[in-house]
């Protein structure tokens, strides 16, 4: 070795004799394997264990994300119980046989305005898009697939540039279990906006899937606005493609029970996921939010930014947020955030954040979560210039939960949504 490349090596940037270097920064503490854990021990100290192959994973919780069960047979999946991690939120029996009966009432009528240039067409179950991206990581979603009959598939070509947003709305008409599978891939290089509203009255278990191919620029808005009596559970999952933009931004507010399960897979390095979500929870209403980024790939970054409210009797939100940062996954930059609102006595609040992280040469990670009531300090202020309590408390909740509205992109459909969270607020005294 000559003298000149000795000194190149001895200069070379260390992190606890860790090397970095472009795309290869690391963690104070931790080796390029991550973190080094007691053999037999999870993250936790609890004792890991895992997954068996096929179908019996009842009461083995698995200490990775990466090791989650997979299958399109709904019989493969254990039946539902609060035992199990994913479903230890939710109330079950509310979910009106979404997870065990044969789903074959009416799926939801679907139509689509704007967005000229874009094909809207309806395949079987044969055509080969459908489950390219994803493959049910639960029962309620192996039982859509097993049960759907065909399928929407939503194509934005090769290099357009839909300057229109495109908006799909989703019509339910009958209370009958339904189930539906929805596919929308954006071609290389496309640049799209589109909307699924979820409006009416359904029980549907729905499987979305998103393509978004190298370089393409995709958002996605899915909004929840169903009627009080309604129930929803959709698995929502993306694979993007070497330098994709994907951004998705979840509104729920109406319904019964709404659970909805978005996720995002890097296949190659460049992408980047932005991840947006508001509930407005009200009386007795469950609302749920289950994301999943799976860093698997180099150079890939992440955020995630989700807020609720809550109000009223018996009012539920659930907010579980798992990021995974899989070993070959170095340069990853993500963070993930949530906060929550509760407005008076009576809401409860769940909020789990989970960070797994695999190596230690990465950009950058972080989670936060915080709960609480609203800020005594802003409302004094805000009432010492005059501004009555109610409007005062009024002003800090639209500061809180605008920001996640501007991040929609519709302008109409801003105003709308700003509308229906001050007929949220006007129905009980705050």
């Amino acid at each position: 070795m000559s003298t000149t490349d000795q000194t190149a090596q001895d200069t070379t940037e260390q992190v606890n004799g860790v090397p970095t270097g472009e795309d290869r920064v690391a963690i104070p503490g931790m080796s390029q394997e991550g973190e080094t854990l007691q053999e037999g021990r999870n993250q936790a100290g609890e004792p890991e264990i895992r997954h068996t192959e096929h179908g019996d994973i009842s009461g083995v919780p698995d200490s990775s994300r990466a090791g989650r069960f997979t299958s399109y047979d709904v019989a493969d999946f254990p039946p539902l119980s609060t035992k199990l991690e994913d479903w230890r939120f939710t109330p079950i029996k509310r979910l009106r046989g979404l997870d065990d009966s044969a789903l074959d009432g009416p799926a939801p009528a679907v139509s689509v305005s704007g967005g000229d240039g874009v094909e809207l067409t309806t395949v079987s179950r044969e055509d080969s898009r459908i489950g390219s991206v994803g493959i049910p990581e639960d029962r309620v979603s192996a039982n859509a697939w097993s049960n759907f009959r065909e399928a929407t598939v939503l194509s934005v070509p090769r290099d357009a540039q839909v300057s229109q947003p495109v908006i799909v709305t989703i019509t339910g008409e009958s209370a009958e279990p339904a189930a539906q599978h929805i596919v929308i891939e954006a071609g290389t290089n496309s640049r799209a906006l589109v909307v699924l509203r979820h409006v009416g009255s359904a029980v549907l278990s729905q499987n979305v899937e998103f393509s978004v191919a190298d370089g393409a620029n995709l958002t996605v808005v899915s909004l929840q606005e169903w009627d009080d009596d309604s129930v929803h559970a959709s698995s929502q999952q993306a694979s993007l493609g070497r330098d994709a933009t994907f951004k998705h931004v979840l509104v729920s507010l109406g319904g019964d029970l709404v659970r909805v399960t978005p996720s995002t897979r890097f296949t190659a390095p460049g992408g980047d996921v932005e991840m947006y979500g508001l509930t407005f929870v009200d009386d007795g209403q469950h609302l749920e939010s289950r994301l999943f980024v799976d860093h698997s790939v180099p150079r890939c970054r992440s955020r995630v930014t989700y807020k609720s409210a809550l109000q009223g009797e018996n009012a539920h939100g659930v907010w579980v947020g798992d990021v995974l940062i899989r070993a070959e996954a170095e340069g990853t930059d993500t963070y993930e955030l949530n906060r929550n609102l509760i407005l008076n006595d009576g809401p409860r609040m769940d909020s789990v954040p989970n960070l797994e992280i695999e190596t230690g040469l990465i950009a950058g990670a972080g989670h936060a979560s915080t709960t609480g009531q609203l800020d005594d300090e802003h409302l004094y202020y805000l009432m010492s210039r005059g501004i009555p309590e109610q409007d005062a408390r009024r002003l800090v909740v639209r500061g809180f939960l605008f920001e996640i509205i501007q991040q929609v992109g519709v302008e109409s459909l801003e105003e709308q949504l700003r509308a229906s969270l001050e007929d949220e607020l006007a129905r009980t005294e705050n």
